[in-house]
C-alpha cells in the first residue's frame, strides 16, 4: 500500500486533486489506491497510443516510399521502360516494407520497454538490479547469437543499398540463381536446375547482379576461313539492323542497336565474328537466341558456311 500511496505524496500531479474533488472525505482510503491504479493505466494507455501513432507514421512513410515515382517516370512511352519501371517499383516496395517492419519492431520494443520500466518504478520495484540482469543476459545472448546479429546487419545494409531484389539473377559466390525472397536473415535463390538455395546474408562477401540496368547479349559466329570477311560482316550488320527495327524487340527488349564488333578469333579452320546487343536484363537470353536464329537464316540465304 505504501508504494501505491506515494502517488498522492508531494508531487500529486492532476489525478489526486481530481479524485479528491470527486470523492470528498476519502483521502486516506480509496483516493491513493485509485489514483495509483489510474496513473499506471494512463502510462500504459499513453504507451499503446504512442505505439499506434508511430506505427501509422511508419506505414505511411513505407507506402510513400513504395509508390513514389519521380516526374521523369510519369512520361514513360515504351513497353521496355514500363517493364523497367514496374520492376523498380516492386523492388522499392519490398525494400520499404522490410525496413518498415524492422522500424516498427524497434519502436514497439523501445516504447513498451520504457512504459514497463516506468510502471515498475511507480510500484516502487527497484529496476537497477533488473537492468543489470538484462544487460548481462543481453551480453550472453549477444555472444551466442553473433552470427544472427551479423546476418541481420548485413541484411539491413543489403536492403538499404539495393544490391539485389526479387527476380534478379545473381551470383552470391556460394550459389547462383534467381532471387525468390529476401529477408533480413537469409536470401532464397532458385538455380537453373530448380534447386532452392538458402544463403545467410552474413556469409555473402560479394554479389554479382546480372539484372540491374542492362545486360549484354553477345554471340560468336564462326564461319569458314576462306569466307569473304567484308561480305559476312555486311550480312551480320543487316541482321542486327533488322532485329533493332523489329517492334517486338525494339520496344520491349533491346536498349541499343546491336553492333557487329568484328573478328574475335582467327584459326586455321575458322574466323569468328562477334555480335552484341544491350538488352533489358530479363530479355538477354531471348535476344541472344533470336540473334542466332536470324544469323543462321541469313548465312544460309547467302550460302555462307559455318565452321565446326
Amino acid at each position: 500500500m505504501n508504494s501505491l500511496t506515494t502517488t498522492c505524496g508531494d508531487n500529486q500531479g492532476f489525478i489526486c486533486p481530481l479524485l479528491n474533488a470527486l470523492i470528498p472525505g476519502q483521502k486516506d482510503t480509496w483516493v491513493p489506491l485509485v489514483a495509483s491504479l489510474a496513473d499506471l493505466l494512463l502510462i500504459l494507455l499513453v504507451a499503446m497510443l504512442l505505439r499506434g501513432i508511430v506505427h501509422r507514421v511508419i506505414d505511411r512513410i513505407v507506402r510513400r516510399a513504395a509508390t513514389h515515382i519521380s516526374p521523369a517516370r510519369t512520361r514513360i512511352r515504351s513497353g521496355r521502360a514500363k517493364e523497367a519501371a514496374l520492376l523498380l517499383t516492386e523492388r522499392r516496395k519490398q525494400r520499404a516494407e522490410t525496413l518498415g517492419s524492422v522500424l516498427k519492431h524497434v519502436a514497439t520494443i523501445v516504447i513498451l520497454g520504457t512504459a514497463v520500466l516506468t510502471v515498475l518504478e511507480r510500484l516502487a520495484i527497484p529496476i537497477a538490479p533488473l537492468l543489470t540482469s538484462v544487460g548481462i543476459l543481453g551480453v550472453a545472448v549477444g555472444f551466442g547469437a553473433q552470427e544472427l546479429v551479423k546476418d541481420f546487419i548485413a541484411g539491413m545494409f543489403m536492403l538499404l543499398e539495393d544490391q539485389y531484389g526479387v527476380g534478379d539473377v545473381v551470383d552470391l559466390g556460394s550459389a547462383v540463381g534467381t532471387v525468390e525472397a529476401v529477408t533480413l536473415r537469409i536470401t532464397r535463390l532458385r538455380d537453373a536446375d530448380g534447386r532452392v538455395w538458402y544463403v545467410r546474408n552474413g556469409t555473402i562477401t560479394r554479389v554479382g547482379n546480372g539484372s540491374q540496368g542492362w545486360s549484354l547479349a553477345a554471340i560468336d559466329v564462326p564461319v569458314a576461313y576462306d569466307s569473304d570477311v567484308p561480305a559476312v560482316r555486311e550480312i551480320l550488320k543487316n541482321v542486327a539492323k533488322e532485329l533493332w527495327e523489329d517492334p517486338e524487340y525494339h520496344e520491349k527488349a533491346i536498349i541499343e542497336e546491336p553492333q557487329v564488333w568484328g573478328l574475335e578469333q582467327i584459326s586455321d579452320a575458322a574466323v569468328v565474328f562477334r555480335l552484341g546487343a544491350k538488352t533489358v536484363p530479363a530479355q538477354r537470353d531471348d535476344v541472344a537466341r533470336e540473334l542466332r536464329i536470324r544469323v543462321k537464316e541469313a548465312l544460309d540465304r547467302e550460302s555462307v558456311s559455318l565452321a565446326g
